[in-house]
């Protein structure tokens, strides 16, 4: 049996793989914004490029849907796609606050869903090319530093 290689990975795995791995690095940016500016404001727009990357992540859940693939493939798309309408809902069209104080109600589903789909988005590669799966781990390392070093610096 021959490893998996990347020209065996169909253009909804690529969209996948290039959507997790752009929303890892913008939200490690905006965190790493917060602990220069202190404010929401640049996580407030990288939330829109976010929300942009709904489009592509749709594609590829229709396509998945349509050749009929196993649950982990669609599961990442539907799980962003989740959390983008709650994004959009709890950010943008009724902006409640929290984070701080605390809102378990809004947050937990909030950040379940977030991880969820970071997590669900970046499994599939280990199976389909471990040097992209690589690419998502660092990525992913990089967001949870950042977030790391807000929270530690009450920004998070």
């Amino acid at each position: 049996m021959t490893a998996p290689t990347q020209a065996a990975m169909s253009w909804p795995d690529l969209t996948v793989w290039a959507v997790v791995n752009a929303v890892n690095l913008l939200q490690a940016a905006g965190f790493l914004s917060r602990l220069r500016t202190g404010s929401l404001a640049t996580n407030h727009v990288l939330g829109l490029v976010i929300m942009a990357l709904a489009i592509p992540a749709t594609a590829a859940l229709v396509a998945f849907i349509r050749a009929r693939s196993l649950w982990l493939a669609w599961a990442g798309p539907a799980a962003f796609l989740a959390f983008v309408l709650l994004m959009v809902v709890v950010e943008y069209i009724a902006p409640i606050e929290f984070r701080s104080p605390a809102r378990p109600a809004v947050l937990v589903p909030y950040l379940v869903l977030f991880f969820g789909a970071i997590l669900l988005m970046g499994l599939p590669m280990f199976s389909l090319d471990r040097r992209l799966w690589l690419v998502t781990v660092a990525t992913t390392a990089l967001l949870l530093g950042s977030m790391g070093l807000a929270l530690r610096a009450g920004v998070g």
